[in-house]
């Protein structure tokens, strides 16, 4: 129990620090009502949902601060905005980081340590007093807590964005009866007992805040695809534009077979709550198939960044050698936003492994895949699968590898009919987009 104590030591010596060092360089009473804070305690350009909150906060006269990691490029829209200001943290070094369970509990005191001063400085020194904070969670750790000292120091409203509980997730590493898992959750509802703008990705989730933890202004607001995300118009279109882009991201798409390929994506963080072997199992099986049908060969492509990435890359490797995928190749990229665009309004089936940590969170790449007319594959064995995909209608739920790699047999055959009849349930999807729904459930109260 030494680990324990010493980050319960840790938790109470950042709050005494941030009480006692009160930010002295603007005063609370300067608040400038059209400013807010974006808080992400991650890669910005991996937190589009975030990024589409800052463009429609500017879009209503906001000047925006983004607080956090930039590591990735930020959509083009924000970086030609000169309302939307990028205020960047130091991430945790990578030489630390690590998978061991017990390393991981030992770093733990370190990280929150690193995180906790990064993110106050530059909440409280490096931008000037806002109206409002909307901070992503997860991450909750040390998220919360700071955004709530400095919101406190600040006369700020504190407003949350939840897209999942970080303490599920953290039970994917340690535990769900682990005694790390339980602090979190008990800390991750007390801090954000008083906050007065609650979004949530889902109205289960919703729910869930409302009934079990006795919130109020809890406001479901649904990813929506925004404008870059299009429909191609037609399958010539769809093939003719992908075969361009496939030169252009030199990615190997020869197959001895005459057959058209058929193009899968699927888009992943390679993080514990999905687990990839699942369409793995399924390609291969996929591969084994049409070796005696008359299937055509799949081109999967997988983007993303993660760290679990290089773990599966090996994997594909390995199969590869061993010939499992033979009517199957399988590529690994890191997109532009444009161009991630772009590839799902040509591919033909997009695929979702995201599980579910809580039950009540839904995949963000879903949404981008309906934005681009694309029919989806999903993991569906959770709670709210059902407030984003008309099973038969827009895409097809499975819950094991092998009820996916018949999926995609049936889905795949060369009539083509099934996968059809999703496609034009997915392009229906197209109709409501980010701004629509935005404007309705936020802009009311930002605005």
């Amino acid at each position: 129990m030494d680990w324990l104590i010493a980050l319960l030591g840790v938790f109470v010596l950042a709050v005494v620090s941030l009480l006692l060092l009160q930010p002295t360089r603007y005063s609370a009473a300067k608040n400038d009502t059209k400013r807010i804070q974006i808080v992400v305690l991650g890669d910005i350009g991996r937190s589009p949902r975030m990024q589409y909150h800052a463009m429609s906060l500017a879009r209503l006269g906001y000047a925006v601060d983004i607080i956090g990691y930039k590591e990735s490029d930020i959509h083009p829209a924000l970086d030609s905005d000169k309302r939307v200001h990028i205020v960047p943290i130091p991430p945790w070094p990578r030489k630390w980081q690590t998978d061991d369970r017990r390393l991981f509990v030992l770093m733990a005191p370190l990280k929150v340590i690193w995180q906790t001063w990064g993110l106050f400085a530059a909440m409280s020194y490096e931008t000037r007093p806002a109206r409002f904070v909307l901070v992503q969670n997860p991450p909750s750790i040390p998220t919360l807590l700071v955004a709530r000292v400095a919101c406190i120091l600040r006369n700020t409203a504190f407003c949350i964005d939840w897209h999942n509980f970080g303490h599920s997730i953290l039970a994917l590493k340690l535990g769900q009866s682990h005694p790390l898992v339980r602090i979190s959750q008990f800390y991750e509802y007390a801090v954000t007992k008083d906050a007065p703008i609650n979004f949530t990705v889902t109205a289960a989730m919703a729910r869930v805040l409302r009934e079990k933890h006795g919130r109020t202004g809890v406001i479901p607001l649904y990813d929506r695809p925004p404008a870059h995300f299009q429909p191609c118009a037609s399958a010539t279109a769809r093939r003719e534009g992908f075969l361009s882009l496939a030169r252009q991201q030199n990615w190997p798409i020869d197959f001895p077979s005459s057959t058209p390929p058929k193009v899968i994506v699927s888009s992943t963080s390679w993080t514990p709550d999905e687990d990839f072997s699942l369409l793995l199992s399924a390609l291969s099986s996929y591969s084994t198939t049409a070796k005696t049908t008359s299937l055509p060969p799949v081109i999967a492509i997988i983007t993303g960044k993660g760290p679990q990435k290089d773990l599966y890359r090996d994997k594909i490797a390995k199969m590869e050698k061993d010939g499992q995928l033979s009517h199957v190749r399988i590529l690994t990229a890191w997109l532009s936003i444009e161009d991630y665009a772009s590839l799902l309004s040509y591919a033909d089936l997009g695929v979702s492994l995201h599980t579910s940590s809580s039950g009540v969170d839904l995949p963000m790449k879903v949404v981008d895949m309906f934005g681009a007319g694309l029919p989806v594959a999903g993991w569906d064995r959770f709670e709210a699968w059902s407030e984003l995909v008309e099973e038969g209608v827009n895409g097809r739920g499975f819950g094991s590898a092998e009820a996916l790699g018949e999926l995609l047999a049936k889905l795949m055959s060369d009539d083509g009919k099934q996968l059809q009849r999703l496609r034009e349930g997915a392009e229906k999807e197209t109709q409501r987009r980010w701004d629509e729904e935005w404007d309705e459930k936020a802009g009311r109260i930002f605005g």
